[in-house]
């Protein structure tokens, strides 16, 4: 099982980071990329800009905004990208919000550490019949 922790992109990356995923859409203002210390930038995991314009961020937003992500990710075909390039290591989900309880990254967390408990559904095999 992966240990997956989200940091701000303005916080210093700090040793037990492992690989540092960049989940924002927007590269984070101000921030260096030299001195940004990321393994990858997913855009394509981040919220649809309509459903980041509608959260605006708004702590009473929130319980509905981790609903609308959630479906989104479902249908997301970067989840099994990431999923992939986190491996089985430490991973940071590295995002630009100012508050670190209320923001993509920590549904995204959440959405990410369920994805890696579920065994892959078997394939169900055809009956044959004999003629």
């Amino acid at each position: 099982m992966v240990s997956i922790k989200t940091r701000r992109a303005y916080d210093r990356p700090g040793p037990r980071d492992g690989k540092r995923i960049l989940i924002d859409r927007l590269w984070p203002r101000g921030l260096r990329k030299d001195t940004a210390s990321l393994d990858l930038w997913s855009k394509e995991i981040a919220p649809t800009p309509s459903l980041r314009r509608w959260f605006d961020h708004r702590a009473d937003r929130f319980t509905e905004f981790k609903r609308r992500y959630r479906d989104e990710l479902k249908s997301n075909q970067a989840v099994g990208e990431i999923l992939r390039q986190m491996g089985r290591g430490k991973t940071t989900l590295v995002y630009a919000a100012r508050d670190p309880a209320v923001n993509h990254a920590v549904v995204l967390a959440e959405f990410l550490t369920k994805a890696q408990g579920r065994k892959p559904a078997a394939k169900k095999r055809k009956k044959r019949t004999s003629i």
